[in-house]
């Protein structure tokens, strides 16, 4: 499987400006410039879209863990929250931290095998959490 998008950059750095669109046409001709990367300014910017990138893959891929153990989330959500720093040698990302809150009714914990078991353990939630193994377990990582 290949996914493909495409960045125009016209002008300098700080005054030039630049448009992000994706083959699926979710992005089309979508704005970034300096100001949106190093400012607040209005629009997008490679760091955004590669925290929503990493949001979204860990909260498909806990799905599928947690389908493994016979478990179905009700809701994940996940924030992605990525560094980028000036080091040395020029800006790099440093860091891309999550936030996992998720809603997953549990009947009884001993009722999973093992590899469930680790999925649901790999993404922060512990056996107890919720009150008798019932309701919504949240838990921030």
């Amino acid at each position: 499987m290949k996914r493909n998008a495409s960045a125009v950059w016209q002008g300098d750095l700080k005054q030039g400006k630049g448009a992000v669109s994706t083959a699926s046409g979710v992005l089309s001709s979508t704005q970034y410039s300096f100001a949106t990367r190093f400012e607040n300014g209005v629009g997008t910017n490679p760091e955004e879209l590669l925290a929503a990138a990493h949001a979204g893959c860990f909260a498909m891929a806990l799905s599928g863990q947690l389908g493994a153990a016979g478990l179905t989330a009700e809701r994940i959500d996940v924030t992605a929250t990525i560094s980028l720093e000036k080091t040395d040698s020029g800006f790099a990302i440093t860091e891309s931290h999550l936030e996992l809150k998720a809603k997953i009714q549990v009947v009884q914990y001993e009722n999973h095998n093992e590899r469930g078991a680790g999925a649901v353990i790999a993404a922060g939630w512990r056996p107890g959490e919720a009150a008798g193994g019932q309701g919504p377990a949240t838990n921030k990582r």
